[in-house]
C-alpha cells in the first residue's frame, strides 16, 4: 500500500506558498512598498543591505496596524482589504490576498513595529521562520515599520539560487522605479548599504520620470491623455529617436497599479510602425483608468497580469491616442530606418604615406564672398573621424594565429551592396561582413587595451560634467577599473555628478558621453551571460557602437587596410557575437553552379 494522504503541517505549506510569491529580494520590496501605500503612507523610506540578502526595511507613515491585528497580519489568507468575494471586482488596493507577509515571515526573519493615530505606543514583534518569538510595546512614530533579515536562511536551496549582489539590486531598483512612478504623490526614499540611491519628493509625474532617469529625458517625452467612456489614458511616449534596443522604459498602469500586458504593448508597437529602427523598441510611461469592476486583477499571485472586459475597445483607445500624440508633435517617418545611426567612422590606413601636392582649380570661387570660413559642423566631423582613427585603428596586432588569407595590394577588392567586402583569389572568392570584420577588430584592440591597461589618455581642455542615475551609479562602480584602464579620467563631483576630465586618446568628444551612457546602459549588450567577465562585456559593447556600418562607402586604402587588421586577429571566424564573419566560394562551386 503507498503512503497515506496527510495534511502538511502550517510551516511547510507556507514555504510551498513563498514560493510562488517570493522568489527573490525584490518579490520582498514589491509587497512591503505597496502595503504601505495602500496604509495611506506619504513618506516610504526603502532601507537595503547587500541586495536584500541580509536587510530589507520599510518604513512608512501611514495609518499603522491595530494591535490586536498585529499577530494576525502574519497569517495566511488574514486581509483587510476584502470581505466577500464581490469584494475581487472592487479592488482600490494593492494586495488583496493575505498571503504576502505570511510567506515572507515563513523563510525569514522578521521585525514588525507599528502605531495607529489612537495609539500612545507601538507594538513591536519579532518573528523567526513562521513562529512568533518576541512580542512587546515600543516607542516608534505613527506608521509601520518591517525589516526583514536573513532572506531565505531555511531554505538554502532558494538561497543559493539567488544571483550576485548588483544583478539583485537591479532588479530591486526595477520594483522601486515601478511603485514610485505609479505614485508620484508620495515621498520616497531609497538607501543602500548607507548609501542614499533616491531622493524623491512629491511631483506630477513628468517631473517623478525625471527624477528617475536624469532631466535630459525632459526632452525625450510626448504628452499623451485621451479619455472616453471606457478609460481614461494620460501619461507619456518616448520619442522614436531616443528609443533603446532594451524595453528597460516600458511602464503600464492601470488604476495606479503597474502591470504587464503583451496585448497593450503590441497596441503600442503598431503605433509606432515605421518609425523606429530595426531591433529599437518604444519607450512609454502610460496610466489608464478604468472602472474596477471591468477588470480581473485576481490571475496570478505576483497581481501583474490583468484581464479587461472590454480588451479590443482598450487596445484601439490606445493606438488611437499613441498615434494622434505623435502626429501632434509631427512625428513622421524617415528614409532607411535600417541604417544605424551610429558613428559614421571611415577606416583608415595604419601609415598614410605622404603623397605629392596636387593642386585643384575652384571654379565657383568668388573673392568677394566669404568662404573662407570652414562650417563648424564640417570641420567637427573631420577632426572626429581622423583623430578617432589614430586611436582605433593604429598599433596594428602582431598576433596571427588564425588561418591566413593572403589579399594581394595589387587585386581588385571591392564593396557589394555596402555591406559586404568582396576578394577574388587565385582559385576563390572571399566575401566578408564589413561590419562584423570591423567588430572583430575593435572587440581585440578594446580587450587588449583593458587588460594591458597601457591606452594613452588625453587631458579634456573643458572638462565633461555628466549625471548618472541610480543604476547607472551602481553600474559604474563595478566597472570603474575597467573604464579608467581604455583612458577615461573620470571623478565624482557630487552624488550623481560626475567629471569627465580625461578620455582615450583622439576619442571625439562630442560622443563620449553618449559611449559612457551605453557601456552603464547595456543598451547594445545582447543579454550577455552573467559568466562573462564585465571587461568582455565592456569590449563588445563598444565594438558594435563603433564598428563601420552598412551602407557605409569605404575607399580602396580603407578596405585593405581593415582586411590587413582583420586577418592579423586571433579569431576571424566569428564576429565577438558569435555571428559568422566571411565565406569563400571556390572556383570548382561556381562553374558546377554554371554548368
Amino acid at each position: 500500500m503507498g503512503p497515506r494522504i496527510k495534511l502538511l503541517p502550517d510551516n511547510i505549506s507556507n514555504q510551498i506558498a513563498a514560493g510562488e510569491v517570493i522568489q527573490r529580494p525584490s518579490s520582498v520590496v514589491k509587497e512591503l512598498l505597496e502595503n504601505a501605500v495602500d496604509a495611506g503612507a506619504k513618506n516610504i523610506q526603502l532601507i537595503i543591505k547587500d541586495a536584500g540578502k541580509t536587510l530589507i526595511q520599510v518604513i512608512d507613515d501611514g495609518s499603522g496596524i491595530v494591535s490586536e491585528d498585529l499577530n494576525l497580519a502574519f497569517v495566511r489568507h488574514a486581509t483587510s482589504k476584502i470581505r466577500k468575494t464581490a469584494d475581487l471586482y472592487t479592488l482600490n488596493t494593492k494586495g488583496f490576498r493575505g498571503e504576502a507577509l505570511a510567506s515572507i515571515a515563513a523563510i525569514s526573519n522578521v521585525e514588525a513595529y507599528t502605531r495607529t493615530s489612537k495609539d500612545e505606543v507601538s507594538h513591536y514583534l519579532k518573528i523567526e521562520g513562521g513562529r512568533i518569538t518576541e512580542q512587546k510595546l515600543s516607542i516608534q512614530p505613527k506608521g509601520t515599520s518591517i525589516l526583514i533579515k536573513n532572506l531565505f536562511f531555511n531554505v538554502p536551496a532558494r538561497r543559493n539560487f539567488l544571483r550576485s549582489d548588483t544583478v539583485e539590486l537591479k532588479h530591486i531598483i526595477d520594483e522601486f522605479h515601478r511603485v514610485s512612478l505609479a505614485h508620484p504623490d508620495i515621498n520616497f526614499l531609497f538607501f543602500n548599504n548607507g548609501n542614499e540611491l533616491f531622493h524623491l519628493s512629491i511631483k506630477e509625474i513628468r517631473k517623478r520620470i525625471c527624477s528617475i532617469f536624469g532631466t535630459k529625458w525632459d526632452n525625450y517625452l510626448i504628452p499623451i491623455s485621451e479619455t472616453t467612456s471606457l478609460t481614461t489614458l494620460d501619461g507619456f511616449i518616448v520619442k522614436p529617436e531616443f528609443s533603446k534596443k532594451t524595453r528597460g522604459h516600458q511602464f503600464f498602469f492601470v488604476n495606479n497599479r503597474y502591470i504587464k500586458s503583451s496585448f497593450l504593448h503590441h497596441a503600442v508597437n503598431s503605433a509606432f510602425e515605421g518609425l523606429l529602427r530595426t531591433g529599437y523598441h518604444p519607450g512609454y510611461f502610460l496610466y489608464l483608468t478604468v472602472d474596477p469592476k471591468s477588470i480581473d486583477i485576481n490571475i496570478h499571485p505576483t497581481k501583474t497580469e490583468i484581464k479587461f472586459e472590454e480588451e479590443q475597445s482598450i487596445y484601439s483607445i490606445l493606438r488611437a491616442a499613441v498615434k494622434h500624440s505623435l502626429g501632434i508633435f509631427q512625428v513622421t517617418p524617415t528614409l532607411d530606418f535600417n541604417l544605424d545611426k551610429s558613428f559614421e567612422i571611415p577606416y583608415s590606413l595604419h601609415q598614410k604615406k605622404p603623397s605629392f601636392p596636387t593642386i585643384e582649380v575652384d571654379s565657383s570661387f568668388n573673392p568677394f564672398l566669404n568662404t573662407s570660413v570652414v562650417s563648424k559642423k564640417q570641420k567637427e566631423k573631420s577632426w572626429s573621424s581622423e583623430s578617432l582613427n589614430k586611436k582605433i585603428y593604429s598599433n596594428s596586432n602582431d598576433n596571427n594565429n588564425s588561418e591566413l588569407i593572403d589579399v594581394p595590394k595589387n587585386k581588385r577588392v571591392f564593396q557589394l551592396f555596402l555591406k559586404y567586402i568582396v576578394c577574388p583569389l587565385q582559385s576563390s572568392m572571399v566575401i566578408i561582413h564589413q561590419g562584423r570584420a570591423h567588430q572583430r577588430v575593435l572587440y581585440e584592440r578594446f580587450l587588449s587595451s583593458i587588460t594591458s591597461k597601457k591606452s594613452l589618455s588625453q587631458q579634456l581642455l573643458f572638462p565633461l560634467e555628466i549625471k548618472l542615475n541610480a543604476k547607472q551609479i551602481n553600474e559604474y562602480q563595478e566597472v570603474k577599473d575597467i573604464i579608467e584602464s581604455l583612458g577615461f579620467k573620470i571623478k565624482q563631483k557630487k552624488e550623481s555628478i560626475f567629471i569627465i576630465e580625461g578620455c582615450p586618446e583622439n576619442f571625439p568628444q562630442s560622443k563620449i558621453e553618449e559611449l559612457i551612457e551605453s557601456i552603464l546602459s547595456n543598451d547594445y549588450n545582447e543579454k550577455i551571460k552573467e559568466n562573462f567577465s564585465q571587461a568582455d562585456k565592456i569590449a563588445k559593447i563598444l565594438a558594435k557602437k563603433l564598428s563601420i556600418k552598412t551602407g557605409k562607402t569605404l575607399e580602396s586604402e580603407e578596405l585593405h587596410s581593415l582586411l590587413d587588421d582583420f586577418f592579423g586577429c586571433k579569431e576571424t571566424r566569428v564576429s565577438p557575437f558569435n555571428k559568422p564573419i566571411f565565406i569563400t566560394l571556390e572556383k570548382s562551386q561556381i562553374e558546377h553552379r554554371l554548368n
